[in-house]
């Protein structure tokens, strides 16, 4: 009896078979709840921009007590944004690409408000408005681009609430907006 353990254990050992990980599952595998964010965000590939200036009478980001409020930010890239609607000018896997810009954006305002992305405790709620024709319904689909990379580089911490909710039109044309709260440590 004292001997099954030892073969179950013997067994499982010599059945595993150990491959080399491609850059990607070395990336996914690494638990980031331990990593820096930024780390997390160069090993993607990705550099944060700076974020712009508010386009009217309004501010990037609201604290109070230890939440952070973001404004809606959309999917820009050198001065331009990605517009159009889902379901007439864009694909589902476009407006998931303009969704992950949107986070990208999101995440250099939390960086200039924060200095350092560590101090993101969790993801709280994401608010994700996709300018749609009104037959389009799927709108997760396309707020996935902006889940997803949250989760990528927060881990646990980058799982939140969330909506995702078709509009007839939003603010320059953009096909993504999206909002965001964050809870933050010192």
């Amino acid at each position: 009896m004292k001997r099954l353990p030892f073969l179950l254990c013997a067994v499982l050992f010599f059945s595993c078979k150990e491959t080399a990980p491609s850059d990607k599952e070395k990336i996914e595998r690494v638990p980031t709840d331990t990593v820096a964010p930024e780390s997390t965000l160069a090993a993607l590939g990705i550099t944060l921009p700076t974020p712009s200036a508010p386009v009217a009478n309004y501010v990037k980001c609201v604290r109070t007590g230890n939440l952070l409020f973001l404004a809606g930010a959309g999917p820009m890239k050198d001065g331009q944004y990605i517009t159009g609607r889902l379901g007439a000018d864009l694909s589902i896997e476009q407006g998931y690409q303009a969704a992950r810009l949107t986070a990208i954006n999101q995440l250099a305002v939390l960086k200039v408000e924060l200095g350092d992305l560590r101090k993101v405790r969790r993801v709280v709620k994401v608010l994700g408005m996709v300018q749609c024709t009104p037959d389009f319904t799927n709108q997760p689909e396309v707020v996935n681009g902006f889940s997803d990379l949250m989760v990528e580089v927060f881990g646990e911490r980058g799982k939140h609430a969330r909506s995702a909710v078709g509009m007839s039109a939003l603010p320059r044309g953009m096909a993504v907006e999206v909002e965001l709260v964050v809870e933050v440590g010192k």
